[in-house]
């Protein structure tokens, strides 16, 4: 029994001197140049999440963070790239609200949306906007509903394709009130905004960023926003759930790595992420874009995607949605 109590604790000195935290790996990292993969084209709200916090990470670590946009199949490019990378906390994931959306849709995906990847942080989270074009009769969300009741698929709403995000939320918002639109999905949201601003298009569940000059200019009228609370940026504008009780669809941004990436590196980034997003700076832009910023634990992180996921699969469910 000595004996192989002795073996026992030899064996256990051992995996602890092979253990990259053991060496110190976890405390020191970064070492390196981190690269942060956006599973989106350049230019959108996601993108610009990104670089604001890049930025800011950089500075405070005296190492790179840099940016890398890898497009492609709603997000499953990007996202599979960091879900195969070595779990060593220099390959890092910007997810949205679109990760939730994209696991969803997809009955096989090259990865494992859930055991693949290390949630870090939830770092921000903005409502979309149920922006209208001015010649349609509802002037809010009530409104709204009434007529889609009234004339089934008399109205239309775009988005940035189909199981996007900004449809998803469209889809869940029909389903709580049985309102009938005919949904236009596009190939991204700038062209759904052009052809919304053209008056080709009559309402679009639109990110902040994308609408929040347009409704103040009086180009497009906002009838409600997704959030729990009303948007900071436009405290006019009443929240959906003020009209559909129980519906609530913010945007989410947040930070992953690979899964099995070590935890004192996750914890470490979590803790830099925080600081980062007390700056005054940094608050100022998040907000400019109609977002919030956010702190969470890694394990409230993880819980929300699991659960976004959960509810997005409901709404595929019963809408029939599937892929393009």
């Amino acid at each position: 029994m000595m004996r192989v109590a002795g073996y026992s604790a030899l064996l256990l000195l051992a995996c602890l001197v092979a253990s990259p935290l053991s060496r110190g790996q976890g405390t020191s990292w970064p070492q390196r140049p981190v690269r942060v993969v956006v599973p989106l084209a350049p230019g959108g709200s996601v993108d610009t999440v990104a670089r604001y916090v890049s930025a800011r990470l950089s500075a405070h670590f005296g190492q790179q963070f840099i940016v890398d946009n890898r497009a492609g199949a709603g997000g499953v490019v990007g996202n599979a790239i960091v879900a195969g990378a070595e779990p060593d906390g220099y390959t890092l994931l910007m997810i949205s609200g679109g990760y939730a959306g994209t696991a969803a849709l997809h009955e096989k995906l090259p990865y494992d949306p859930v055991k693949d990847i290390a949630p870090v942080a939830l770092i921000a989270s903005g409502p979309l906007w149920l922006a209208a074009y001015p010649s349609v009769a509802a002037t809010d969300t009530k409104r709204l509903i009434e007529l889609a009741r009234a004339k089934p698929d008399n109205l239309n709403y775009g988005s940035g394709g189909a199981g996007t995000f900004t449809h998803l939320t469209m889809e869940l918002f029909c389903q709580m009130t049985g309102a009938r639109m005919v949904h236009v999905p596009y190939k991204g949201g700038g062209a759904a905004i052009a052809d919304l601003l053209g008056g080709r298009l009559q309402l679009y569940m639109a990110p902040g960023p994308l609408v929040i000059a347009h409704v103040k200019a009086g180009k497009l009228r906002a009838l409600g926003v997704t959030s729990e609370k009303r948007a900071r940026a436009a405290p006019e504008v009443p929240t959906i759930a003020e009209t559909v009780p129980g519906y609530v669809a913010a945007f989410p941004y947040g930070v992953a790595a690979p899964g099995r990436t070590p935890r004192a590196v996750v914890a470490k980034l979590n803790a830099a992420l925080g600081a980062v997003l007390a700056e005054p700076e940094l608050v100022e832009r998040l907000r400019a874009g109609g977002n919030e910023p956010a702190r969470s634990s890694p394990e409230a992180f993880a819980r929300e995607i699991r659960e976004d996921i959960a509810k997005w699969r409901r709404v595929v469910k019963q809408g029939n949605i599937r892929a393009q």
